[in-house]
């Protein structure tokens, strides 16, 4: 093995790995969990002629990485190697590309739509894999697409199919599940272990070597006192106290304290009764107490002006939708009061104390010298934007030559990465031309990013996983791990906890890994077969729910205002995807604004944001189907549907209670162009 490059801790993981056995790695970030997986890869075409592996990731960025960086460099010449993800055409090909390939690297999206196409040139099985790598492997659980691949795996090995691939994990922590005592730890091991039919494994011989060769950094808590006066926050909790009044819940509705996740949960319960119960003034207020919510959460984080700028925007566009009394008194409070707000903002005086100890924490690492790199992580998208801000205007910050991008995951709306720009990203982060990421979870997880001296967790509550994934990213030597807070705030006593659950994942897995193999085996095989019944009878009542209601029977609603657009049976579901309305009088509905995204697929191509015609509502996007079909998608968590037992809401599609049918392009071209068929 040394001709590869592997450590002795990375020789001691893969032996049963090597002997075909079914494994999960368990390494910390930065130990070479890949390196050990490309050399297991190896070994298998090797050893196995007419093998072919399949390495699954769970982000798009991944499938190029591990391609470029790993496989392609040692595996490369010998073999036909293949990546794979949703952005580029051999996915529509996917099966003729596995047939023609020994390895592919995909995302596992892609693998389980192959799984479930049965057209030939897309379709494939399990068993034409004899080995599958699953990367980052703890999210093989519930209703993740890793688990619905092995879902299947086990429901074929528990009928006795034999010819199934070999299993190899990849995890830096499977954590505890949220289990906090040893006994719940275990089984949450015990039920990853079962998901992924494997074993666990990790260094014991050579333990002391990865210790060496992956550091833990220098952890401290940076806290800052409160603010001792908030005049921006405590003018945002007046005006929301006087929609509570305009509301007048009663003592039914006890309010929780503004500013926090909790009340947040309570106006999102609060949005659904007033849609459910036909209250359109609950419903409206509930929308406008959210925006102020997430402005004090905003002003708790980063700055006052960041605050104010996220309620400007939201309410540049209202006064052009106004319908109703409602929608002009909530316009009008925040009119009335938008002057003072923006003055309030304004003052130094009373800014947030954790962008001064943010600042600190930055220029301590950054003027030790030109060789420095961090990453700040924070919670949201819309926050990594607002400290992106603050860095790039802030004059002692660039004099210290800090030059920050942002880092958030990939999609469509405005505040999204494309996978280009995070491509760029990451290799300007890595060649130095760029020392500073703010990034959302996107960089705890999997990224191949230059050791950093700095990592700096900032206004987040995440699990054990993250939280080691992030310190994990601070791997140069003498690096530090900070947590900005807020003293006596929840962030320091869920990194507390984390620290002990770490500690607990850790008991966990030797609890397993010392089990009597029959044992093992056992409780595995039992938590297989009560895994596979729950998905059987999940999956009936997934079909007896599709059909409680006759789709003609189903009225949508827009969710804003309340006026009916749609019946379930002008719905159609195109690639078992895309929810689209074919009533040719529905455009009359919706307004469309917005630029068409510059991205193509196979069969189409995505078009403007459709909008309520009378409250402004967004509701989805209008695709163009096959050059020719324009259709508007819709996103059901922006309807109300009126149904035979009431009204009712669902957030997603696969939550509906009536079943939709398959778009028939052929159908569609005979109703919209009759004259072009006589």
């Amino acid at each position: 093995m040394a001709d590869f490059g592997l450590y002795e801790y990375q020789e001691e993981v893969v032996q049963r790995a090597l002997r075909g056995e079914n494994v999960i790695i368990w390494l910390p970030t930065g130990g070479g969990k890949t390196r050990a997986a490309v050399y297991v890869a190896k070994k298998h075409l090797e050893n196995n002629p007419g093998a072919k592996v399949a390495v699954l990731v769970n982000k798009v960025h991944l499938v190029d990485q591990h391609y470029n960086k790993e496989f392609k460099p040692y595996l490369g010449q010998d073999y036909s190697l293949v990546s794979i993800s949703g952005d580029c055409d051999q996915k529509d090909f996917f099966g003729c590309e596995v047939k023609n390939s020994d390895l592919v690297i995909c995302t596992a999206q892609i693998l389980e739509n192959a799984l479930t196409n049965q057209e030939e040139g897309k379709h494939v099985e399990l068993s034409q894999f004899t080995l599958l790598i699953i990367d980052e492997c703890h999210h093989t659980h519930k209703e993740g697409v890793y688990n619905k691949i092995m879902g299947r795996y086990v429901a074929q090995k528990l009928k006795g199919e034999r010819r199934l691939p070999q299993i190899l994990g990849l995890t830096a922590s499977p954590g505890t599940g949220g289990a906090k005592s040893i006994k719940g730890a275990v089984e949450h091991v015990l039920q990853i272990c079962a998901n992924l039919d494997s074993v666990i494994v990790s260094s014991k011989v050579y333990a002391p070597e990865l210790k060496k060769k992956v550091p833990r950094p220098r952890k401290r808590f940076d806290i800052v006192d409160r603010r001792p006066q908030d005049p921006f926050g405590d003018h945002l909790k007046f005006m929301m106290q006087f929609i509570h009044d305009f509301m007048a819940l009663g003592p039914d509705f006890p309010v929780r304290e503004f500013g926090t996740q909790e009340y947040e949960a309570d106006v999102v319960i609060l949005e659904k009764k007033g849609v459910t119960d036909r209250n359109r003034l609950l419903a409206q207020c509930a929308l406008h107490l959210r925006q102020y919510n997430d402005a004090l959460l905003i002003n708790d984080t980063v700055r006052m002006v960041d605050a104010f700028r996220v309620l400007e925007s939201y309410y540049s566009t209202k006064s052009s939708t106004a319908t109703d009394g409602t929608d002009f008194f909530l316009l009008g409070l925040y009119q009335e009061n938008e002057a003072e707000l923006e003055k309030l903002a304004g003052d130094t005086r009373f800014e947030n104390p954790k962008m001064g100890k943010l600042q600190n924490t930055l220029l301590e690492q950054f003027d030790q010298g030109e060789h420095s790199r961090g990453i700040l992580f924070s919670k949201t998208r819309k926050s990594t934007h607002c400290l992106y801000d603050w860095v790039s205007n802030n004059p002692a910050l660039q004099r210290a030559g800090i030059r920050a991008a942002i880092l958030t995951g990939a999609g469509n709306g405005i505040n999204y990465m494309t996978q280009n720009e995070q491509k760029d990203t990451i290799r300007n982060f890595r060649l130095g031309s760029l020392n500073l990421l703010i990034s959302t979870s996107v960089a705890e997880e999997g990224l191949d990013i230059p050791e950093c001296n700095l990592v700096v967790r900032y206004g987040l509550l995440t699990n054990e996983i993250a939280q080691q994934q992030a310190s994990g990213r601070a791997r140069a030597s003498d690096s530090v791990y900070s947590v900005v807070a807020q003293a006596g705030g929840r962030e320091v006593r869920r990194e507390l906890l984390n620290e002990c659950l770490e500690d607990l994942t850790g008991r966990a897995i030797g609890e397993v890994q010392r089990m009597e193999p029959r044992e093992f085996q056992m409780k595995i095989t039992d938590l297989q077969t009560e895994a596979l019944l729950t998905r059987q009878l999940a999956e009936q009542l997934k079909i007896k729910k599709r059909s409680r209601f006759s789709a003609a029977t189903v009225q949508l609603s827009c969710r804003g205002c309340f006026v009916p657009v749609a019946f379930g049976n002008d719905i159609k579901v195109i690639e078992n995807a895309h929810h689209v309305n074919i009533n040719q009088d529905f455009e009359r509905y919706y307004k469309t604004s917005g630029q068409t995204p510059l991205k193509t697929f196979e069969d189409w191509e995505p078009g403007r944001v459709i909008s309520c015609a009378a409250c402004g509502k967004q509701w989805g996007r209008e695709m163009v189907y096959k050059e020719i079909a324009l259709l508007p998608i819709l996103a059901i968590e922006n309807f109300a549907m009126e149904t035979p037992e009431g009204r009712k809401l669902a957030s997603k599609w696969k939550n509906i209670e009536f079943t939709v049918e398959e778009f028939n392009f052929s159908t569609y071209c005979h109703n919209k162009f009759p004259n072009m068929f006589d």
